[in-house]
């Protein structure tokens, strides 16, 4: 198991570095770090905005944010929140791509591009074969994961990027 791990946890690595050179071509350079440099500070804000909107999904679906699936960390709070958000990362770093294209190489966040990432509840989002907002979507997607722990469903309602 653990080596196992191991070669899924190398293979995920060897994507990342496939798909941020992709995404960020003006950022050769680019590793995605917590403390690292732009765009770095877009994507920890993005993720931030997504990550509390995961969250309180879970709560008013009436599930523990805490407790995880993939994600296990006894200092973290927020594990499941993790796990769920991960398949609307992607349009966070759309958001931050857009950003990009239009600032090209910069050291700071501006006001701007704050105002380009709260924008990220409302993106449309194509989810079940329907289009809505994304905190829309999160919420049908933490509704789906309760019917799933409820034994109502087999299946958990995810976006269908396109």
């Amino acid at each position: 198991v653990v080596r196992m791990d191991r070669i899924i946890h190398n293979c995920e690595a060897k994507a990342a570095a496939y798909y941020w050179k992709r995404i960020f071509p003006d950022f050769l350079e680019f590793r995605r770090e917590r403390y690292g440099p732009p765009p770095n500070n877009l994507l920890n804000y993005g993720y931030a905005i997504l990550r509390a909107i995961v969250a309180r999904s879970l709560v008013a679906s009436g599930l523990l944010p805490t407790l995880g699936i993939h994600h296990r960390n006894q200092y973290n709070a927020y594990c499941l929140a993790d796990d769920i958000m991960e398949p609307y990362r992607p349009y966070v770093d759309q958001v931050v791509c857009q950003i990009i294209r239009g600032n090209g190489r910069f050291l700071e966040m501006t006001p701007n591009m704050k105002k380009a990432l709260l924008n990220i509840p409302v993106i449309d989002v194509q989810i079940d074969g329907q289009k809505s907002p994304l905190m829309n979507a999160v919420q049908r997607t933490t509704a789906s994961l309760t019917k799933c722990f409820e034994g109502k469903s087999r299946k958990i309602l995810y976006p269908e990027l396109g």
